[in-house]
């Protein structure tokens, strides 16, 4: 990515751009598909379902909004100013969504519903999470826990929803709340994919008795970084230099043909990693 591209990603045309999409797709997911058959997500937007579905009051979207309204000033004072804009832009985007969306996508099974809708829900979710914003409720709990006592944001989600659901047990009909728990899962999920899709890397280790002259080809061929390492052989004892570079999927197949002409007896190990941060990676988000 060149230095044009790089800060158009970090610019705010890009971020609500990625923030209007994403929560397009998880208003319909939940607009479409979960509310038409009377189920839940997880998370704030959860709550605000279950009050809909007992008070068939306003609408499910204003509910998310009310709801949001306090948790947005407890980021604005905890987090930051960006990243409460941010996501208070992407709350009226998820609201404004689920008010304009009308009509119901002709899923008739329920359990094909719910994973539909945890699709779509999840890419949004991920769309959103990949701009310096949110789709707000939990992901602004989430990120005032972490940064002030340490928890993971996963823990807090799934605390958050451990209570919701048991609660929603005592409430709905437990058919419901287990197609419920389906959609949650789904989500979680494909928010991952999206998350890591464009972030995959492959992490390699390289020994071999040629390690300079490999270094030298990665960086000049492949235009990759290396690290030299000092390493010791466990049966010989004897010393060993180890490069250890970080590659994408595309570059792969390139870096085996480069390291095995070199050396065909070399010791090569490839492991995925899904967020790399440094030069001629990802630049680190900070909120």
């Amino acid at each position: 990515m060149n230095a044009n591209l790089r800060r158009f990603a970090f610019s705010i045309p890009w971020n609500l751009a990625l923030l209007t999409v994403g929560s397009f797709f998880f208003a319909l997911g939940i607009k479409s598909l979960a509310v038409p058959h009377g189920v839940l997500t997880g998370g704030v937007s959860g709550i605000a379902l279950l009050i809909f579905y007992f008070t068939k009051t306003l609408t499910p979207g204003v509910w998310l909004l009310i709801l949001n309204i306090p948790i947005a000033v407890l980021g604005w004072i905890m987090v930051s100013r960006r990243f409460v804009l941010y996501t208070a832009y992407g709350m009226l985007a998820i609201t404004a969504w689920m008010e304009l969306i009308t009509f119901t996508l002709p899923v008739h099974d329920r359990l094909l519903a719910v994973i539909a809708a945890g699709i779509l829900a999840g890419t949004g979710v991920g769309i959103s999470l990949r701009s310096f914003g949110s789709s707000g409720g939990l992901d602004i709990i989430g990120i005032i826990l972490h940064q002030r006592f340490g928890f993971r944001i996963g823990q807090i989600s799934f605390l958050f929803n451990a209570a919701l659901f048991t609660a929603s047990f005592a409430l709905m009909d437990p058919d419901l709340v287990l197609y419920s728990l389906i959609l949650v899962f789904v989500t979680g999920q494909v928010t991952d994919y999206v998350l890591s899709m464009f972030n995959q890397r492959k992490l390699v280790f390289i020994v071999s008795e040629h390690a300079r002259s490999i270094a030298d080809a990665i960086m000049k061929e492949a235009q990759r970084g290396v690290t030299l390492l000092e390493g010791r052989g466990g049966y010989t004892g004897l010393p060993k230099q180890v490069v250890m570079t970080v590659v994408n999927n595309v570059q792969q197949k390139k870096l085996e043909e480069l390291i095995f002409t070199l050396d065909p007896d070399a010791f090569v190990i490839f492991e995925n990693t899904f967020n790399v941060i440094g030069k001629g990676f990802s630049r680190r988000k900070v909120y």
